[in-house]
C-alpha cells in the first residue's frame, strides 16, 4: 500500500529550502498526525542533533513512522561529498552517511544520498566521479542492509549535479554495482526538468525505485504547479510501487497549506 510522508528540516543552514515543516520534530509529528500522514522524513544536521530516544518517543506517541532520513547536511554544513578528489574528505563523507544510516536504521528509515553525491569537474572527470561514487555505495549499501533497509540514491536535475540526472541513468549506474541494496529516489520535481515523460521514466525504473518525492513542477505542494499526476499515479500502480510518497516541497504559501494540499492530492490519487 502506498504511504504518505512529509518533510521536516532541522538544518538552519538550509532554511529557505524545499522542506515543509521547520519548527522542530514535535511540531511536525503533531501536524502530520492531525492531517492523516503516515510518516515523517527527517532532514537533520547529524545523528547527534536529536536527543537519544526522542525520535522513537515521537514515533511511539504518534503512531507515525520515519519514512527516511536525509544526509544533505553533510554537504550543506560540512562541504562533504562522496566524489571529492581528496580521499580524506571522501572518507569523512562516507563516515557521515554511515552515521545517518545508523541513526535511521533502527527505526526502519533508509538514508537518502542526494547532494552528497557531489559532481565532477577539475581534476575529476565524469567517469572517475562515477567510479568514486560507486566505491562509496558498495560500502554503504551493505551497511544499510544490516538494518534491513536500502540505501536510497537520488538523481538530481542539471542545476544540482552533473553526474546522474535521469531514472534511466540511475538504473544503468545501479546495474554496475555488486550490491543490490541501493534503490533510486524518483523526485518528481527533478524529473519534471530532466525527463521527457515522467510516467514512462517511472515504468522504466520499475523495482529499482525505492522512494518518491511527491512534489509539483515548481517544487511546491502537489496541486500548486502544472504537473499532471494522473499518469504518474497510474505508472506507480503499474510497477507495483508500495513505498512512501513524501512531500519535499517549499512551505508555500505556508507550511500548513503546503501540508494540506499535499495530503489532499495524495488521498485523491492513491486512496
Amino acid at each position: 500500500m502506498l504511504r504518505s510522508a512529509i518533510t521536516v528540516s532541522l538544518v538552519e543552514e538550509a532554511r529557505g529550502g524545499p522542506f515543509v515543516f521547520w519548527n522542530g520534530l514535535e511540531d511536525a509529528f503533531e501536524k502530520a498526525k492531525a492531517l492523516g500522514y503516515d510518516a515523517i522524513e527527517v532532514f537533520a544536521p547529524g545523528p547527534d542533533a536529536i536527543p537519544t530516544g526522542e525520535l522513537q518517543r515521537l514515533v511511539d506517541a504518534s503512531g507515525l513512522k520515519v519514512a527516511a532520513v536525509g544526509t544533505g547536511a553533510g554537504m550543506v554544513k560540512h562541504g562533504l561529498s562522496l566524489t571529492d578528489p581528496d580521499s580524506s574528505k571522501r572518507t569523512a563523507a562516507q563516515d557521515f552517511v554511515r552515521s545517518m544510516i545508523d541513526f535511521g536504521g533502527p527505526l526502519g528509515a533508509p538514508a537518502i544520498i542526494g547532494s552528497m553525491q557531489g559532481r565532477f569537474g577539475g581534476d575529476v572527470n565524469h567517469e572517475q566521479a562515477l567510479d568514486l561514487l560507486a566505491e562509496s555505495l558498495e560500502v554503504l549499501g551493505p551497511h544499510a542492509a544490516t538494518y534491513n533497509v536500502p540505501l536510497i540514491y537520488e538523481p538530481l536535475n542539471r542545476y544540482e549535479t552533473n553526474l546522474i540526472k535521469t531514472v534511466a541513468e540511475g538504473v544503468t549506474f545501479l546495474n554496475r554495482l555488486s550490491t543490490d541494496n541501493v534503490k533510486l529516489l524518483a523526485d518528481l520535481f527533478h524529473m519534471n526538468i530532466e525527463e521527457a515523460d515522467v510516467a514512462a521514466a517511472i515504468r522504466e525504473g520499475g523495482d529499482a525505485i525505492g522512494h518518491i518525492h511527491f512534489v509539483d513542477s515548481n517544487r511546491q505542494a502537489a496541486g500548486l504547479g502544472h504537473t499532471d499526476f494522473e499518469p504518474i499515479a497510474a505508472a506507480l500502480r503499474d510497477i507495483g510501487y508500495n513505498g512512501y510518497l513524501c512531500a519535499e516541497a517549499f512551505p508555500l504559501p505556508d507550511s500548513q497549506t503546503a501540508a494540506e494540499k499535499t495530503i489532499e492530492a495524495f488521498n485523491r490519487l492513491f486512496r
